[in-house]
């Protein structure tokens, strides 16, 4: 057998290269060696973190879809790390440098012709918006244009991701598949805050936190009257609150994946029941109002939106009422069972939503929680200095004690907690309005999409994805603008916008129909 002598100079790069990794892996080992026998295991934990996300970025690149759910994994995640390595800064940015990579390699694939990619229909009021952010990170009211990028990257990177959720659905299997993946992290997240609760928060928390985030976890409440004491759990998360958000798209997003599969496909009911209980219990032992109240405004709106879009009669119909009778069932039945093992822990939770809830009640506080205290809030952003045009993006805004630490001088004395207030003091008088005009325009176009998904297995989702995307906008940044800006709730917005406006096109398809009914039903026809 001849043997090619073009074949040389690849013999001879290929050893070269192996040479120089094998000399980079014993160079690597003795490293690590070292700072393993100087005890210096936080440098081990970084290192490997190092190797990992330089795995990330090759794969990212290689692959924007698996890129994609690396980048979901470490958004849900991140806060742990951030916990159990001393809050580093490079661990705040994870996110935001996978989500960039994941950014390039979908552009990459489009300008290929491999994916496709459309144009939203509120995209001009929505620049018009992000105009305005792009100005006030150069307001001279500003103490530095750190804050301005700290602002801009809160409030609008994760925007690119309506066009990564728009490309990931192709079919009803990568569907079922991202949803079910929803559902195992959330049924993950939730079962950690249940064991927090029931045996206190020193379950998944570092002994000692960091200074910025200690005071955010590790909380304790008390009821008003009587003054009984409890925990309030953060789950994987650095704070009580951040917890307590995760827990309300958490909800819509499950009980959305519970209708779809009913009326779709078998596989991954199992993991979404599961999850639908695990959430329920989580939100009753979270000890947290606000998450409460929304899951249960959520859960009417679902229920009533998605059989109000159901043709009266048909298979489908009798499917999506199955669904509802399970998922009460089985989340009473979660809820019934911890009251009976844990009497006390559930009970101190009870008797505080009852007591700070119930109109009846001498220390009823809904009222003033839900408008006296934002309309309150929203007064002070008047008072603060320059607010007709404002002091410049990020200056009031989520994770500014990190530009303030690197600057070494205080935060700037502008906050307030309301979330339109927020938008004056940061982006000026006109910023409201503005934010008011992108979000009617989304949330017409994404009823407009509800519309034409009526009477198919997409409805629930579809109806869940607008719910969310109007209490987010709307309802939430009425009482504050932190949980927009926080970037799981930021995140999960626009990657559901994303998959709502491809939802028509899996209709189309026609691939899968409207439903695969447990008891032998024949499906119905054009799904």
């Amino acid at each position: 057998m001849e043997f090619s002598t073009n074949r040389i100079p690849a013999l001879k790069t290929q050893t070269i290269i192996g040479g120089t990794v094998f000399a980079l892996g014993l160079w690597v080992a003795y490293e690590i060696a070292g700072m393993i026998a100087s005890g210096n295991m936080r440098m081990v934990e970084f290192a490997a973190l190092g190797f990992a996300g330089l795995a990330a970025v090759v794969t990212i690149l290689r692959s924007w879809r698996t890129g994609f759910y690396f980048f979901f994994v470490w958004l849900m995640f991140e806060d742990l790390a951030r916990k159990y390595m001393n809050n580093g800064l490079v661990l705040f940015f994870g996110k935001d440098i996978l989500a960039a990579l994941t950014y390039v390699s979908l552009y990459a694939a489009i300008r290929r012709g491999r994916e496709k990619t459309f144009r939203p229909p509120f995209l001009f009021p929505l620049a018009l918006f992000v105009w305005l952010g792009v100005i006030q990170i150069f307001n001279p009211n500003s103490p530095s244009p750190l804050y301005g990028l700290l602002g801009f990257k809160v409030d609008f990177f994760y925007i690119p991701l309506i066009w990564v959720g728009y490309a990931l659905i192709r079919n009803d299997e990568d569907l079922r598949k991202f949803l079910v993946a929803n559902c195992t992290v959330a049924a993950v997240i939730g079962g950690v805050g249940i064991i927090q609760a029931l045996v206190g928060n020193s379950f998944l928390n570092p002994a000692v936190l960091d200074r910025n985030i200690a005071e955010l976890g590790n909380l304790d409440k008390w009821t008003p009257l009587g003054g009984q004491k409890f925990n309030l759990p953060d789950s994987i998360f650095v704070s009580t609150g951040r917890f307590g958000e995760y827990l309300v798209v958490a909800f819509i997003v499950v009980a959305a994946t519970l209708g779809y599969l009913l009326l779709s496909s078998p596989k991954g009911r199992k993991i979404s029941f599961a999850a639908i209980a695990i959430v329920a219990v989580a939100i009753l032992l979270s000890g947290n109002r606000g998450p409460l109240v929304y899951v249960a405004a959520s859960a009417l709106v679902l229920a009533v939106g998605s059989l109000w879009g159901m043709r009266r009669g048909r298979p489908e119909s009798r499917l999506l009422w199955k669904a509802l009778r399970r998922s009460v069932i089985v989340a009473t039945l979660a809820l019934a069972g911890v009251l009976v093992m844990f009497p006390d822990r559930a009970g101190t939770r009870i008797a505080f939503y009852t007591q700070t809830l119930m109109p009846t009640s001498s220390a009823y506080e809904g009222t003033w929680r839900g408008w006296g205290y934002p309309l309150e809030n929203l007064k002070f952003a008047f008072e603060t200095p320059h607010w007709i045009l404002g002091n410049g993006i990020g200056v009031a805004s989520l994770g500014r004690q990190y530009v303030a630490e690197v600057l070494h001088q205080p935060p700037p004395d502008v906050w307030v907690e309301e979330g339109f207030g927020v938008l004056i003091v940061e982006l000026g008088i006109i910023a409201p309005f503005l934010w008011l005009i992108w979000s009617a325009a989304l949330l017409y176009f994404c009823w407009k999409v509800v519309l034409t998904l009526r009477g198919t297995r997409f409805l629930p989702l579809a109806m869940a994805i607008f719910w969310y995307a109007l209490l987010l906008l709307i309802l939430l940044t009425w009482f504050g603008f932190s949980t927009y800006q926080n970037y799981i709730n930021n995140a999960y917005l626009w990657i559901l916008v994303g998959i709502l406006f491809r939802l028509p096109d899996l209709r189309n398809q026609d691939t899968v129909a409207v439903a695969t009914v447990l008891s032998g039903a024949v499906p119905a026809q054009g799904a």
